[in-house]
């Protein structure tokens, strides 16, 4: 009687055979591929140059550089919204010859405020939003670079990239000012101002940005999130003050810009900047009222911090 033998035995077999019939054959068959892995022995650049291309990098998507034609047009088109009504003020106080500009460098941004904060709401979350989705963040900390390096390098290039929009049309001002011979000390004292209030800005809302986009990994979350915090924080606080003017409750129109980010920067640059008040009736916050605003901001920027270094110590695990 006779026993089949297993596929694998009648397959090894057939294969010896023919490597004896063909010495050639098996030679290619058992040559060994030298593909030359070898040790890096180049220079160690380290957390600090990391820390560094995370932040430009970050800084340049923030602008669609170095990303495909489609992430630009957004960024871009937001940055020329913010310059170009800077650029007529300036065409009208040349033409006609004007004393003074028409809106002080500290009110730019106030009255600019919705577009600053749609480019928050648009490129906080490509910051971060993206690599929490794809999980890419645990690779970010395998490399010489640590939770702080991460936090420290998506903040400062968010906030370089606001101050850049909110910078660059108070420089046209400054620039159009000077060229219609408006008075040199006013116009410097007053963009130096302008500014210290942007710089305050951008630290401010690039943190609540981001903490706001790295809740979740869905930019379209991330964006709606932004803009509801933004836009309904300043409606709810507008109103209630327009309704505490109305009532001749004028003591607690300053406190109420509390609870807003910017009626914050407001009382900041009002109480310390000398800047005009768009609170109603242009009461803004005293001395003591702009210390209370000035330590708001600073304990909201190191909060953000705060909360972004312990979300993504969970989220680099």
């Amino acid at each position: 009687m006779a026993v089949e033998q297993p596929r694998t035995q009648v397959s090894a077999q057939a294969q010896t055979q023919a490597q004896a019939q063909d010495p050639a054959r098996a030679g290619e068959q058992t040559r060994i591929h030298n593909i030359g892995y070898r040790n890096y022995d180049g220079p160690r650049l380290g957390r600090a140059y990391a820390r560094r291309s995370l932040y430009s990098q970050s800084l340049r998507g923030a602008y669609g550089l170095g990303r495909s034609v489609k992430s630009k047009v957004l960024p871009m088109l937001l940055f020329v919204v913010m310059c170009v009504p800077a650029l007529i003020m300036v065409a009208v106080a040349v033409a006609t010859k004007a004393k003074d500009l028409p809106v002080d460098y500290t009110r730019y941004a106030i009255i600019m405020q919705a577009v600053i904060g749609l480019y928050v709401a648009s490129q906080g979350p490509q910051s971060v939003s993206r690599d929490l989705r794809f999980k890419t963040v645990p690779l970010y900390f395998s490399r010489p670079i640590e939770t702080a390096d991460y936090v420290r390098a998506k903040y400062a290039a968010l906030a370089s990239a606001l101050f850049i929009i909110t910078a660059a049309p108070l420089l046209v001002l400054y620039v159009g000012a000077l060229l219609a011979k408006l008075d040199f000390s006013d116009q410097t004292k007053g963009f130096a101002q302008g500014l210290l209030s942007v710089a305050l800005l951008s630290l401010l809302f690039a943190g609540i940005g981001l903490v706001i986009s790295a809740v979740t990994p869905r930019r379209g979350f991330g964006i709606a999130a932004v803009i509801a915090v933004l836009t309904i924080s300043y409606g709810a606080v507008s109103t209630v003050q327009a309704i505490a003017y109305d009532q001749s409750s004028n003591d607690a129109i300053a406190w109420l810009g509390l609870f807003s980010p910017i009626t914050l920067i407001d009382g900041v640059q009002t109480a310390f900047l000398g800047a005009s008040s768009a609170f109603p009736g242009g009461a803004g916050p005293s001395g003591a009222e702009g210390v209370v605003y000035l330590l708001v901001v600073l304990g909201l920027v190191a909060g953000c911090y705060g909360l972004l270094m312990r979300r993504y110590r969970k989220v680099g695990l």
